[in-house]
């Protein structure tokens, strides 16, 4: 059986069931029922066209299930005719279930959960292994999820194809595509799959790559420079991958990675696709977060890097977000390129409640050669450090120049 295959057609499915009028919680579970059947089937009877298959049978569940309710008489005129078996549609309806499934009402991590469920074709027991809670749990969050984008509509699309003009700007809807009645934009689609890609791996499931899959098929689908610009920024972090920790699961800086390690292919493709993004000059925030990775991923050695041009791109990523977030990260590439100094006076400017703002002060103050400042607050940010991996590091980083100060 051909699982990839499989996960590849269950969001082109749920969309054809959608866009004919099945609600989305019933269409999702008409096409689970349509898997299982094909898993069953398929090894000994493989069909001639897989996704024509998988769209007959679905749409038959789903019939079965609406007329067996009777809750749900009102929907009598969609099953009054079943539509003749044949070829699928050639459309694929899977960017509408990428905007369905960033509907604005859910929260964050319902959104990352419907979209591992509905587009990228997991199971529930899969995705509540990589967040590491129970299933029963993550079932329930997913049900809610779908319950709230139910009950909105789709009205099928008038002409042209999907956003083939690339007029199409972040927060506008993709006019191709019809309407939802509260859709997310395009924004939100990849601030969910960004939302994905940062969780790496865990459990059986590796969140990056499959983060990486679905914005690839988006980026097919969608034709806008920062999904391009979110694209290129996952290859040139995933390239990254292997070298951020050691064989004990400690943490590895940037500064002292194994550039050897780096995956070439990745980063020349990050590089090429964020050049084709840039060249249209539609700057967006993921276009300027990839070429800041681009740019110190074309370092050969930490010393290198060009924190000039750096610093210019944070800049343009202030400018964009206004983020405080964004301002610690300028600050720490000002202290590299102008001097530790400029990275205190701008450290300064910020809340020092942020995350990661004693940390970088540590960092700065013992380039500035002040050990005992930066051996406490390198102790100080270990406390308050936000998972064990980087707790470690810090304390580690304390105890190194307690041991000079001793010296």
């Amino acid at each position: 059986m051909n699982e990839a295959l499989l996960r590849s057609l269950t969001p082109s499915v749920l969309g054809i069931l959608v866009r004919r009028g099945a609600d989305f919680a019933a269409a999702e579970d008409a096409v689970q029922d349509a898997l299982v059947e094909a898993v069953r089937v398929w090894p000994a009877e493989p069909p001639r066209d897989p996704k024509g298959w998988l769209v007959t049978v679905a749409w038959r569940r789903f019939l079965d299930a609406a007329r067996a309710d009777t809750a749900r008489r009102r929907r009598e005129d969609l099953v009054d005719e079943e539509p003749a078996p044949g070829p699928a549609p050639a459309a694929d309806d899977t960017l509408q279930l990428y905007f369905l499934c960033a509907h604005p009402s859910l929260t964050p991590s319902s959104a990352v959960a419907l979209t591992l469920r509905a587009v990228g074709g997991l199971t529930t027991r899969q995705i509540a292994r990589a967040y590491l809670v129970p299933e029963a749990t993550m079932a329930q969050r997913i049900s809610r999820a779908k319950r709230t984008v139910s009950g909105v509509g789709v009205s099928p699309a008038h002409g042209g194809s999907p956003c083939s003009s690339g007029a199409e700007s972040l927060g506008e809807k993709p006019r191709a595509w019809g309407r939802f009645d509260q859709p997310g934009d395009v924004a939100t689609v990849l601030r969910v799959l960004y939302l994905v890609f940062n969780e790496g791996y865990s459990g059986d499931v590796d969140l990056a790559a499959e983060a990486i899959r679905l914005t690839r098929q988006l980026a097919a689908a969608i034709d806008h420079p920062e999904v391009a610009g979110l694209l290129a920024l996952m290859l040139l972090h995933h390239a990254r991958r292997a070298t951020r920790t050691g064989p004990d699961g400690s943490l590895v800086p940037l500064a002292e990675q194994d550039r050897g390690r780096w995956d070439t292919a990745s980063i020349a493709e990050g590089v090429a696709i964020l050049q084709a993004a840039l060249a249209r000059d539609r700057l967006g925030q993921f276009q300027a977060e990839a070429a800041i990775a681009a740019l110190h991923a074309d370092a050969r050695t930490a010393g290198e890097t060009d924190w000039v041009q750096i610093v210019e791109w944070y800049d343009e990523l202030v400018r964009l977000t206004d983020s405080p977030v964004v301002r610690l990260n300028r600050a720490v590439a000002l202290g590299e390129a102008d001097g530790p100094r400029a990275g205190l006076a701008a450290l300064a400017e910020l809340d020092d409640s942020l995350p990661r703002h004693t940390a970088v002060a540590a960092y700065l103050y013992e380039r500035e050669g002040d050990l005992a400042t930066a051996a406490r607050l390198y102790a100080d940010a270990a406390r308050a450090a936000p998972n064990l991996a980087e707790r470690d590091y810090l304390t580690r980083q304390a105890a190194r120049l307690n041991a000079r100060l001793r010296e």
